[in-house]
């Protein structure tokens, strides 16, 4: 299998002079750095891979770009993911539904254009779980993860039911979607397509190629195209390394990008979404309080009349108004910043597998080293014994030709002797020895044929006659072909790694710059969230406190300050008295 033409192919590449904005980075980019300027090189994938795997370069803004370079569609979602400006994958509902099961389940309801689509979670699961084999170098998007142990104990049979559960899922679910369809790769995977044709049956989608041509192994098949079933055979000489395996030489870009990995991980699973789900909490219960307030004091103000029950209601209202301004502003903390959070550690976790595949198929490489470098050795050490015994042979057989000659000068008056000279002679004569395996004629008649001792002695004496020479000659033979295969394996897996560590490391670049914009997008959603509960907040008490200032003054208000200065039974060391408008207690009852 020929590879040479993945050697400097890269299917995030682009043309610079085609896109003049575009960004990318192929020398070293970790997952935290900001991306640079690639090399010019050209984007087409090598003509060796297969139609369902061409890569379409495609920017940020992903429409108007990939309609300039797609011209060849392979089906209509395929046309309307890469022809429209602003595509819109959107889940529009949820239904519970038992067709085809006796169990009911919540099937999502997907439009794309003018295509309309039905799957439930598993189906989901599986779409993405096909992509991430099919592509094991990319990062496939998330989809919100199950319900946990304690949400079933807490919620049990309702637990798939929860309004709230089906929402998120929803919009986690819309936003996979969406994810995928502005991939430059993912988007034009026909799998992805036929997901959102409603015309095709999923289940047929999983029992057709290319999911079905995909090995058990992903790590026993090319990283460019794993269902290439014309490589098993050379890809089965690959050893099967775990991820713990360490490496003798490791790359230090990707060994970076693990240790960010991690970092991000810990801080997003840990501190971040404590103290979101410690703010979320919060919040709900300060909602909670103003609805029980809001409505003990409306409940308030039928007891009192005049200004002071329309005060009283209007000060219950900007409560209820706070109660609902607050909801709000928890629902879009919640959808803005809580879920894109979460995604974002699954995310880390994700990355951290792409590394571990990554780390493997160089631990491959290496150990397909290794085994090559030992077969080697081995095949040396087996022609220098060869070349051993063919010398001994040749000495030996010097020897055999000067035996007769000299006899035949030491006696030269006899003639020839009589046949049982002859045999004497040769018999007393130095040769190789015979192959040390027994007569079969010989062995037949020691054999009775009988009895199990017998047969298996006959059987052990058989298995223990091999010609040394020839189990030698054998193994340099079968060795030879070993270091046949493995240097064809070897060039597979150095192959392999590079299109993997090119590959991997083009999509953290473009996964850096997907989160720099998600990250300010969410930041821009928060505090959008926080203005808009102000302002309603604001009109809201600034309206109550317009109605408060209607209650007329008590009629025994405390006198305002004089004019002039301040008074004359004030001390040059003290103040004189602050204006006051609480109520005296004591003057009202003395008013009485």
């Amino acid at each position: 299998m020929d590879m040479e033409g993945f050697e400097d192919e890269n299917p995030f590449e682009q043309d610079l002079d085609a896109i003049p904005s575009a960004t990318s980075s192929m020398s070293k980019v970790a997952i935290y750095e900001p991306s640079s300027p690639p090399p010019h090189a050209s984007s087409a994938l090598s003509p060796s891979s297969p139609p369902h795997r061409a890569a379409f370069a495609s920017t940020e803004s992903h429409g108007a770009q990939a309609s300039n370079y797609k011209t060849d569609f392979c089906c209509t979602r395929d046309r309307y993911l890469h022809t429209n400006d602003d595509i819109e994958i959107v889940i529009v509902d949820a239904q519970k539904t038992s067709a085809g099961t006796s169990s009911p389940y919540i099937v999502y309801v997907i439009r794309t254009g003018d295509a309309e689509a039905r799957h439930r979670y598993s189906e989901f699961e599986s779409l993405r779980d096909s992509l991430s084999k099919l592509y094991p170098t990319l990062i496939v998007p998330p989809i919100p993860s199950k319900q946990t142990i304690g949400d079933y104990a807490v919620k049990q049979a309702k637990a798939k039911e929860d309004a709230a559960l089906i929402s998120r899922r929803k919009r986690m679910l819309q936003t996979f979607l969406n994810r995928l369809a502005r991939h430059p790769i993912l988007s034009n995977e026909h799998v992805f397509h036929r997901f959102l044709d409603g015309e095709v049956s999923w289940n047929e989608v999983l029992n057709s190629p290319p999911i079905s041509l995909l090995p058990k192994n992903i790590l026993k098949a090319p990283s460019h195209n794993p269902t290439d079933q014309n490589a098993a055979a050379a890809y089965s000489a690959l050893p099967n390394p775990s991820a713990a395996h360490p490496l003798r030489r490791p790359d230090q870009r990707f060994l970076d990008s693990e240790a960010f990995t991690i970092k991000f991980a810990n801080h997003m699973s840990g501190p971040m979404e404590k103290v979101t789900r410690r703010v979320v909490k919060r919040w709900s219960d300060y909602a909670q309080d103003h609805a029980d307030l809001g409505a003990t004091l409306n409940g308030f103000s039928l007891n009192e009349s005049n200004e002071l029950a329309s005060a009283i209601e209007k000060t219950g209202q900007a409560v209820d108004t706070t109660y609902v301004s607050t909801t709000k502003l928890l629902q879009e903390v919640e959808q803005n910043w809580a879920e894109p959070l979460h995604e974002y550690t699954q995310f880390a976790s994700i990355i951290k597998k792409l590394l571990a595949y990554r780390h493997q198929k160089h631990v491959q490489y290496e150990m397909t080293q290794d085994v090559l470098e030992n077969k080697r050795e081995q095949l040396e050490e087996l022609e220098k014994s060869e070349r051993e015994a063919r010398r001994l042979e040749e000495a030996l057989g010097r020897g055999r030709m000067a035996g007769p000659s000299s006899t035949s000068s030491a006696n030269p008056e006899q003639g020839e002797g009589s046949p049982e000279e002859d045999n004497a002679n040769s018999e007393s004569s130095s040769h190789l020895p015979a192959h040390p395996g027994q007569n079969p004629a010989r062995r037949r008649t020691r054999t009775p044929g009988m009895g199990l001792i017998n047969a298996l002695s006959y059987t052990l004496h058989g298995m223990m006659d091999v010609d040394p020479e020839t189990a030698r000659r054998n193994s340099i033979t079968k060795t030879k072909e070993s270091i046949s295969t493995l240097e064809d394996a070897l060039h597979l897996a150095a192959q392999d790694l590079k299109y993997s560590s090119s590959t991997i490391q083009a999509d953290l670049d473009r996964f850096q710059r997907q989160k720099v914009a998600d990250l300010r997008e969410m930041g821009i959603a928060m505090a959008q969230a926080h203005r808009d509960w102000c302002k309603k907040n604001l009109e809201a008490w600034e309206e109550a406190k317009r109605e408060i200032e209607k209650i007329p003054d008590h009629p025994n208000k405390a006198p305002g300050p004089p004019e002039t200065g301040p008074s004359s039974s004030t001390s040059p060391g003290e103040m004189a008295p602050s204006p006051s408008n609480r109520r005296d207690s004591t003057a009202t009852v003395n008013g009485r």
